[in-house]
């Protein structure tokens, strides 16, 4: 609140209330709605005949099959072997990104020696480095292990850099005022003000190694939802091709929920 004199007369200023956060109680129907919507609508025009149901089979025959696939344990197979990849090579991936990430902020030496071999190998698909990583770690779960980590390493080593490169100045200055020690700098200033961006490079992280692993699982596993696509193709399982991907579909947006918890919990002063 502020006052100020105009023409001899003292003006109360006050500051309009803040808009209420916005909760999961307001978004949360949205989240239900969207897909319920999609589905209504792919059922609807498969009944009207105006898809190819060979090609497009309706919700409502992706669902039988996707129970039968409940009821005999093939699905919690295919799931359980795609999880456990997806999350080591990102729980490994992402934690050794911000690690490095956090230095090459905060360390110029640092950065120049890192960020040059970062910014040449990010672009490159970690998916084409695959044939390469069989050949020095064979046929195996260390090679998709590898490449799942790998992809997820760049995105995170960006953002986390990037995240802290842009903390405010009075941060810093605090953090010296304080002669807080490095390790204590970065748990409690660095890490802390570059959450933000490193949610976001979690986000992406999180993306391309569902993507990753998938692609993997094409070309060089016997199990997994990657397998179960590329086998229902071959056998023109187009029902069961299609429970594998609305599979993958649930389970991003599983994990994308999962984080924006996280974010809420760890960064409340954002939302």
């Amino acid at each position: 609140m502020r006052t100020e004199k105009a023409s001899g007369t003292v003006v109360v200023l006050r500051p309009e209330p803040p808009a209420p956060p916005v909760s999961m109680s307001t978004t949360g129907p949205l989240y239900i709605a969207s897909p319920i919507l999609l589905l209504a609508i792919w059922e609807l025009v498969a009944a009207l005949g105006w898809i190819d149901v060979r090609f497009f089979p309706p919700p409502s025959a992706v669902a039988v099959t996707f129970w039968t696939e409940i009821k005999n344990g093939a699905w919690f197979y295919h799931v359980g072997a795609t999880l456990g990849r997806v999350l080591f090579g990102f729980i490994v991936g992402s934690i050794l990104g911000i690690a490095l990430g956090v230095l090459m902020g905060l360390m110029p030496f640092v950065r120049l020696a890192f960020y040059p071999l970062i910014a040449a190998i990010y672009p490159i698909p970690k998916i084409a480095i695959f044939p390469l990583i069989l050949l020095i770690m064979g046929i195996g779960e260390a090679s998709k292990l590898v490449t799942i980590a790998a992809s997820c390493f760049f995105f995170l080593a960006v953002s986390a850099m990037t995240g802290v490169l842009n903390i405010p100045r009075v941060y810093l200055d605090v953090g010296r005022n304080f002669e807080a020690s490095r390790l204590n700098f970065i748990r409690t200033v660095a890490i802390p003000a570059a959450l933000p961006v490193i949610f976001s490079g979690l986000r992406l992280a999180l993306g391309a190694a569902f993507l990753i692993v998938v692609s993997i699982e094409f070309i060089g596993a016997q199990q997994g939802i990657g397998w179960l696509i590329w086998h229902s193709w071959e056998l023109f399982s187009i029902r069961l091709m299609f429970v594998g991907l609305l599979t993958v579909s649930f389970l991003g947006l599983l994990f994308m929920l999962i984080l924006d918890w996280l974010e809420k919990y760890l960064v409340p002063w954002r939302l």
